[in-house]
């Protein structure tokens, strides 16, 4: 179970190690043109982006090796990836609604699985996936645990995932790599007091100054979040009108809509994409700026949001528009920067002082999410809980924690 930070390489380490396993002799004998396929490794993602993201990371690692990476995701007609498993798959990709599908179908049969990946889990505990990834891990073909090697990635880990990991994993090992549930410091934060009534005028006036600081040869890729659907229809409206090429990702949106959104963002065509927190995660397009326009209610909303820059040991800037609307996040938002090793502004800690610390605004600002393995809380029914003092290095309890500083 391994929580690191956004944008850090947790596609590479798990479908490296996976990769790696096969070619050591655990490649079976691939069932090609059958009606059921037996993959070696399943790698499960919450939505279409981080699972197509996924797949293409996971053919080029493995590429001239013959391990066959197949990726199969919900919208599109099944057919075509009816297809493409026929022809033989080794190492599966799937959203958690497809996946079910095909199992109920018998296209896909788990009882050769020798890797599960479980990415982004807490995305997809949040979208309300547990029932289906229950079914999938608990009642069908596939070896219990202790019988296959299973894995948990994300950057934030809540309580509630922790519980999960104990239903899926057999006496695992919780790995957390650097500042886990922050951010990095490659990521400069700034935080600027802006009314409502300003917004708008405020963005421009960004864009406009980060405008002058392009270079011909390379266009800097701005993305701005929101909070509502209507939001980004309008902003993205407002910004075209103002000699602003943007372009907007929500929920409403098509797929199809959406694939022509991220094309044009990716290509610099429209080098301003607007959205909503449907972008805030799984999207890996190296953002030169994030833009807050409308701040989270939570600070992990957050901590998703802003890694959309920074990534794969790069720079990068992220500015939120802060108010009077937003004064539940400003203790969060500050011990957030100063753990960042950012400049906090002094209104932001005078915000900061007056929210009343309590057990309930804890949890709504993000306090739910911990970087510590959950099983050392005696009341998790695990004996033997252990210290979280001192550094890095093994933890001796009845489970085991790394702690790798970076």
């Amino acid at each position: 179970m391994a929580c690191a930070q956004t944008g850090c390489g947790k596609t590479a380490a798990f479908c490296l190690p996976i990769i790696s396993g096969l070619l050591r002799g655990q490649f079976g004998q691939r069932s090609c043109g059958t009606r059921t396929v037996f993959p070696l490794a399943l790698i499960i993602s919450p939505t279409r982006v981080p699972s197509c993201q996924i797949y293409e990371e996971a053919r080029k690692f493995s590429y001239q090796t013959g391990v066959k990476v197949v990726v199969v995701y919900g919208g599109p007609p099944i057919n075509q990836q009816l297809r493409e498993l026929e022809r033989g798959v080794d190492i599966l990709v799937a959203t958690p609604g497809r996946l079910v599908d095909l199992l109920e179908r018998a296209k896909v049969s788990l009882q050769m699985i020798r890797y599960l990946v479980l990415d982004k889990a807490d995305q997809m505990l949040d979208m309300g996936f547990e029932p289906q990834i229950r079914k999938i891990v608990q009642q069908t073909d596939m070896p219990p645990p202790g019988h296959r090697q299973t894995m948990m990635f994300s950057a934030t880990f809540p309580k509630e995932i922790q519980r999960l990991a104990s239903d899926f994993l057999s006496n695992y090992i919780f790995l957390s790599v650097g500042r886990v549930c922050s951010s990095t410091n490659l990521i400069v934060q700034r935080v600027e007091f802006v009314k409502e009534v300003d917004k708008r005028i405020h963005l421009m006036e960004l864009l406009h100054a980060h405008k002058e600081n392009d270079t011909p040869s390379k266009q800097a890729l701005t993305l701005v979040f929101v909070d509502t659907k209507k939001g980004a229809d309008s902003l993205e409206h407002w910004l075209c009108s103002n000699g602003f090429p943007a372009t907007a990702i929500h929920g409403h949106r098509t797929q199809p809509e959406r694939e022509q959104a991220l094309r044009s963002f990716k290509s610099g065509k429209t080098p301003i994409l607007v959205a909503t927190d449907v972008a805030a995660r799984g999207l890996d397009i190296q953002v030169s700026h994030v833009v807050n326009f409308d701040l989270p209610n939570d600070i992990d909303d957050y901590i998703h949001r802003i890694g959309r820059t920074g990534r794969a040991g790069n720079t990068g800037l992220a500015t939120a528009f802060f108010n009077e609307n937003n004064v539940s996040l400003a203790k969060s938002l500050a011990e957030l920067m100063q753990d960042a090793n950012q400049e906090v502004p002094p209104w932001l800690s005078r915000y900061a002082s007056r929210v009343s610390f309590s057990g309930d605004k804890n949890k709504q600002s993000g306090g739910r999410f911990v970087g510590h393995e959950f099983r050392k809380d005696n009341s998790f029914g695990v004996g033997g809980g252990y210290s979280s003092s001192g550094g890095g290095g093994v933890r001796k309890s009845s489970s085991t924690c790394y702690e790798a500083p970076v």
